[in-house]
């Protein structure tokens, strides 16, 4: 299992759609908003109940955001494996995010056949992208193609 370096395996209807499959009662919120060779963007929509006690978003909602990017991002490329697990997240909260959307820019960094490793960088609505409020480094266990 590899990827082609010059297509998409899946756009962003059909990772929404993929993602609406695989836990279709899960309410998360978060959609793909466009995918294309370079990566992917997300938006997660905001609601009080991501709030911590401070006024500023939780850094689960922000992991678990960064993860689901990395998550797709591998996915846009390889095709739907839903087995496709984390193996790695590492991330860095740099600036606190006001209540807002917040926003994930993810990139592949590396494709292998057995592990992808991503790049997601955080934001909220109205922020500046360059200037991330979560920078995250995530790997994925990719499993092996069955046979026979």
């Amino acid at each position: 299992m590899s990827a082609d370096d010059s297509t998409l395996a899946l756009d962003a209807r059909q990772l929404n759609e993929f993602l609406d499959a695989a836990f279709p009662d899960a309410g998360r919120g978060y959609r793909v908003e466009s995918a294309d060779l370079d990566g992917i963007r997300m938006r997660l929509p905001f609601d009080d109940d991501q709030l911590r006690p401070g006024g500023t978003i939780s850094g689960p909602t922000m992991m678990s955001l960064a993860d689901a990017a990395a998550w797709l991002v591998t996915l846009s490329r390889i095709g739907p494996e839903a087995m496709s697990v984390t193996s790695s997240l590492s991330i860095h909260f740099l600036a606190k995010p006001e209540p807002a959307d917040l926003w994930a820019e993810a990139r592949l960094l590396r494709l292998g056949a057995r592990q992808s490793v991503s790049e997601v960088r955080l934001w909220t609505d109205g922020g500046d992208p360059a200037e991330p409020v979560a920078h995250a480094t995530v790997a994925y266990a990719i499993p092996r193609p069955r046979t026979g």
